[in-house]
């Protein structure tokens, strides 16, 4: 069973929004960091956002923060990674990842524990 589930891609043209949302399924991630990841084709999977458990404290990759903003409803346990001003190079497959640390460790996906199956996001010129 994926522990994480994923909704909210879609086909968007550029300079588009969407909100990604990412919920448990079979256990408890409250006390558990949250975040996204991406990966385009041919590429490697990259680091996005992560959020610590509170909600409170943050991390983004530095080239999307400002454009990309992740928030968490502690209430339902969910995620969010809200994408605004969207280009055709952030078309990809974008992961929702939980780990029981927050901190630099999200900027190596080797590190974190669990993974959802993805949902693709695709931008058009």
């Amino acid at each position: 069973q994926v522990p994480l589930v994923e909704s909210g891609g879609g086909w968007v043209q550029t300079g588009g929004s969407l909100r990604l949302s990412c919920a448990p399924s079979g256990r408890s991630f409250s006390s558990y960091a949250m975040g996204w990841y991406r990966q385009a084709p041919g590429k490697e999977r990259e680091f996005v956002a992560s959020i610590d458990w509170t909600g409170g404290h943050k991390l983004y990759e530095d080239s999307l923060e400002g454009r990309f903003a992740i928030s968490r409803d502690v209430a339902k346990n969910t995620v969010y990674l809200q994408m605004n001003s969207l280009k055709p190079e952030d078309t990809a497959i974008y992961y929702c990842a939980a780990d029981d640390t927050f901190g630099s460790s999200w900027y190596n996906l080797y590190t974190v524990d669990y993974w959802g199956q993805g949902t693709q996001v695709t931008v058009s010129s």
